[in-house]
């Protein structure tokens, strides 16, 4: 069986770096459209597919893909962070949740890599 091979969201050139206290970010693109879709961190990302929701709706779901709309997956961590933690949690606090892996909010942040 033959390997399906998808572009990368990312542009070839990058232009428009955001740089913020969490790091660097790069724009990304819908793979079919070419809309600019948010960003992304640059460091230690080898490949990104993205379809924004217009095209998702129009040529369907990708086999061998996990789909979750921004939306919902957004929604997921909140919910999570307020039902472990009370609050929304900081940038750090997140990051050492991530760091360590012990809980379903460290599943769900690895699971958005």
């Amino acid at each position: 069986m033959k390997e399906t091979v998808l572009p990368d969201s990312r542009a070839r050139q990058t232009r428009g770096r955001i740089f913020t206290a969490a790091g660097v970010y790069v724009p990304i693109f819908c793979a079919n459209c070419g809309v600019e879709s948010g960003s992304c961190p640059e460091e230690n990302m080898s490949f990104l597919f993205y379809l924004c929701q217009k095209c998702f709706e129009t040529h369907g779901h990708i086999t061998g893909l996990m789909v979750m709309p921004d939306e919902v997956f957004f929604q997921k961590l909140k919910d999570e962070q307020l039902a472990s933690y009370g609050h929304y949690l900081t940038q750090d606090e997140l990051k050492a949740v991530v760091e360590e892996d012990a809980s379903p909010l460290a599943t769900l942040l690895k699971d958005a890599r």
